[in-house]
């Protein structure tokens, strides 16, 4: 029997019971547009995760206060409280050559007013350095001036849900706004940027660094964010810059080092494994999808049999017999996968339409692996229909029984 004369048999034997094919094709289908759509989730939530580091600034570190550690034991009775990041800190490792920009990091709830308009808002002492290093945009105004930064200046920069609020469409830059009990002019406005990281830069202001140690009574910095040298690796960079605070520090290594690079790097592998995860579960839909093949399959070698002793009657060979039950599986399996991928590319469409922010592209190995393993699954769960097929009596099997 030629190849073709096969196939069309296949293929005749596939009309001939177009509901039984029909939900076997949707079966296979389904597992094979989750495996796509799921992926296709999976690898949007990693892309916008690293768009969301991204436009946090290039090359970021972020210092914080305290040694980020566990250790045993019973806790000391006099608690040990670790050393304050301070102005002086942060200048001192904007001096050195691994660094390019430094902005200190004072951090606060305020409420603000003008206008009669009253808003608690969070309010964050910086310098000139955090525009560059967090990659700030300007909708209107300038941003804090260059200078010392140890000198207040009555100046500030607002988000825009904050000049929204107090201001509605009325014009803002050159206003007095009170911060607390001090009053400064706003000299800038922030373009909306939206919740980034759970920070919403849009409903703060900011101030110079020196005006937010006045009005918090405090020297002690949040943090402290730098931009590397993109020619250093970060692990580099850390070291420098933990060097330069132990050497203030008396030699105390006391505070945590955060790179940008090992966050995402961390981020990226669990949501590959998730995306994996979901993949394989979804996967197991195509197994059912193959067993469900071979129980129509054998139905089919049950109808059949009389069909199946007549072409060994003429003289097909058990090899014909068999490869014509495994190319009418493939076919299921072929048909249901093109099914699938349809689907779950139209899917992968119009969840992209219905949810713009995320960036919805079908990973190609996602495209290879549900659609390899659909035919495998229709393949090896055809055998058995297939082997029984030609293991049949052709005597008995022309009685149809």
């Amino acid at each position: 029997m030629r190849g073709t004369d096969s196939i069309l048999l296949a293929f005749g034997a596939i009309r001939g019971h177009r509901l039984r094919s029909s939900l076997t094709i949707l079966g296979m289908g389904i597992g094979v547009s989750a495996v796509v759509l799921l992926t296709s989730l999976g690898n949007a939530a990693r892309s916008y995760v690293t768009g969301e580091f991204s436009e946090l600034g290039a090359n970021m570190v972020i210092v914080l206060p305290g040694r980020n550690e566990t250790t045993g034991g019973i806790p000391p009775i006099m608690g040990e409280t670790p050393r304050d990041l301070t102005l002086d800190d942060a200048l001192a490792l904007g001096r050195s050559p691994v660094i390019r920009e430094v902005a200190p990091v004072m951090l606060g709830s305020v409420p603000v007013s003008a206008r009669g308009l009253e808003r608690e808002v969070t309010v964050i002492g910086t310098t000139s350095g955090m525009e560059i290093v967090r990659n700030l945009r300007m909708a209107r105004g300038r941003f804090l001036a260059a200078g010392d930064p140890h000198l207040a200046a009555p100046e500030c920069v607002l988000g825009e849900t904050v000049r929204k609020e107090l201001f509605g469409a009325d014009h803002s830059l050159g206003e007095w706004l009170r911060i607390g009990d001090r009053r400064c002019r706003i000299i800038g406005v922030l373009a909306p940027s939206g919740v980034s990281l759970g920070s919403d830069l849009d409903d703060m202001v900011m101030l110079p660094v020196a005006s937010a140690e006045i009005l918090f009574n405090t020297s002690s910095l949040f943090r402290v964010l730098l931009q590397v040298d993109p020619n250093l690796r970060q692990e580099d960079a850390a070291r420098e810059i933990r060097r330069i605070i132990m050497d203030r520090h008396e030699g105390e290594d006391d505070i945590t080092i955060i790179s940008q690079d090992s966050v995402l790097a961390t981020f990226d592998r669990i949501l590959l494994v998730l995306t994996l995860g979901i993949g394989a579960i979804a996967g197991i839909s195509l197994a059912v999808a193959g067993i469900l093949i071979m129980n129509i399959m054998l139905v089919s070698v049950t109808q059949r049999t009389a069909e199946i002793g007549l072409l060994r009657a003429i003289g097909a060979p058990a090899g014909d017999i068999r490869r014509l039950f495994l190319i009418e599986a493939l076919l299921l399996s072929g048909l249901g996968t093109g099914f699938g991928l349809l689907a779950g590319i139209l899917g992968a469409v119009l969840l992209h339409r219905l949810y713009p922010l995320l960036p919805l592209a079908i990973p190609a190995w996602s495209v290879a692996a549900s659609a390899g393993t659909a035919m495998l699954a229709g393949l090896v769960f055809g055998a058995l229909p297939a082997i029984r097929a030609a293991r049949l009596n052709p005597v008995t099997a022309l009685t149809g029984r």
